[in-house]
């Protein structure tokens, strides 16, 4: 790499922990290095920065890649997209669907415990953190990695999904054998650059209350998730 651009992705990679105190795995800091220098990255990062400084947004900002800094590159098995961190006070902590310890289950997470109760007969979690999954290979990402306290979607299109999809992009090429678990049409589009020929892909209807009765309920990820992992000689996932 030319000297003076790996000095200046060090610089704009500073930045990002410097106004956040942000905490990403090294595996992942080498993997998207090249994500740093790219003007979007550069102004997402200026929006960001905004952002955190004028507005209540979540997560916090040292939690905001939480799902790379528990679940190293190397260690990927299982990746499960959402869309937007959740909006409400206390609920987002860096990974998608889940909740820190003491916070009641959103919808969709309520309905992803009863799919897991029919499908493996495990009993419902009292807590929705899920960073257990997270430290057994389970990337838990959003395409979207904050949002605005009460407005969903509100940091859509400002550059995250580009950086999310360069992650796609290189869990794809770079690795095999990986399940990703896709909920919903979003989830779906977002995932059509995974090659089906290397990994195991998983689709189904969201587990929202709008879609849960219309694929959701009856899909079996989690069991089709150990099936496959096992037939690949990896050790399931102790969901």
């Amino acid at each position: 790499m030319d000297t003076c651009i790996g000095t200046k992705i060090i610089y704009i990679w500073e930045l990002v922990e410097e106004f956040m105190d942000v905490k990403m795995e090294a595996s992942w800091k080498e993997v998207v290095k090249d994500e740093f220098d790219k003007p979007y990255f550069q102004n997402l990062v200026e929006f960001v920065k905004s952002e955190y400084q004028n507005q209540t947004i979540y997560p916090p900002g040292n939690k905001l890649f939480t799902a790379l800094d528990h679940t190293p590159f190397e260690k990927v098995k299982v990746v499960i997209l959402g869309q937007d961190p959740y909006h409400g006070p206390g609920q987002a902590h860096g990974l998608s669907f889940s909740v820190p310890d003491g916070i009641p289950h959103p919808p969709s997470l309520k309905n992803i415990f009863k799919e897991l109760q029919t499908d493996l007969g495990l009993e419902i979690p009292k807590s929705g953190n899920l960073e257990r999954w997270a430290d057994q290979g389970v990337l838990l990402l959003n395409a979207t990695l904050t949002v605005r306290a009460g407005q969903a979607g509100s940091h859509q299109k400002k550059g995250w999904e580009t950086f999310t999809d360069a992650i796609i992009q290189k869990l794809s090429e770079q690795k095999e054998q990986l399940v990703f678990i896709l909920w919903g049409a979003y989830a779906q589009k977002k995932g059509s650059i995974i090659d089906p020929s290397k990994h195991f892909i998983i689709k189904s209807a969201h587990p929202s209350p709008l879609s849960a009765y219309n694929g959701f309920f009856g899909s079996q990820p989690f069991s089709k998730t150990n099936a496959y992992l096992k037939s690949m000689g990896k050790p399931e996932i102790q969901w």
